[in-house]
């Protein structure tokens, strides 16, 4: 059979979703959110198509909507304490510690919905290392789909967002990375659904080499 073809993608910087993209964390998700959705009398099911990609806060407010904003803060401060807590299941997505060993030396950050608690304990439980510039929850005012955490990111870098490529899995993040005038790979069987500029099953296929003018030639596939 012939090899696939291989893509390549140019860019200046990388900005790394976690929670399905290095991190699958789908177990303990699932485990919280319908537990949550239980209490509040709602669909787990679908609860489960809203929740991947935002903050909580941001996902309550899409499923409670006459909910005052107040108490899905407080509540989202409960539920990352829960997430944090449970890192049962928490493994890499194939191909994590490979890719992310690859960008050394290369400008890239990780982009996450997830605070510093929870994105060090959701790393730390699949043995990945964190990257050195991290855009969490703290550090943003609209959770995704907003574009400002993956802004934000190339800002810090001082990369123009149109020489940026994001990794991510929901939809909620690719259409992130889309309103940030940034190329999107998509990962795993979630992105497919929201047309990323590439798809890839998981991250083994992927690798980061230097271009001889100084940037990062993505190669996939």
């Amino acid at each position: 059979m012939p090899m696939p073809a291989t893509t390549v993608l140019t860019a200046r910087a990388l900005l790394l979703d976690m929670d399905g993209t290095l991190v699958n964390s789908d177990a303990v998700v699932e485990r919280c959110w319908r537990r949550w959705a239980d209490r509040h009398g709602l669909d787990a099911n679908e609860v489960m198509k809203v929740v991947h990609g935002r903050q909580g806060y941001a996902s309550m407010a899409v499923l409670l909507p006459d909910r005052p904003m107040e108490q899905n803060f407080a509540d989202n401060d409960r539920m990352l304490a829960e997430e944090t807590a449970d890192v049962d299941g928490v493994v890499e997505v194939p191909g994590a510690s490979a890719f992310l060993a690859s960008l050394a030396g290369f400008p890239h950050a990780l982009v996450t919905s997830a605070d510093v608690a929870l994105s060090t304990a959701r790393m730390g439980a699949a043995g990945l290392k964190l990257p050195d510039l991290r855009i969490t929850a703290e550090c943003v005012g609209a959770s995704k789909p907003d574009p400002e955490g993956f802004l934000k990111g190339a800002a810090e870098l001082g990369v123009a967002p149109e020489d940026c490529v994001v990794f991510e899995d929901s939809g909620a993040g690719i259409t992130a990375g889309r309103a940030a005038g940034m190329r999107v790979v998509g990962v795993g069987h979630r992105a497919g659904v929201h047309s990323p500029d590439v798809l890839v099953p998981d991250l083994t296929r992927v690798r980061a080499e230097a271009a001889e003018d100084g940037t990062i030639r993505v190669h996939i596939g």
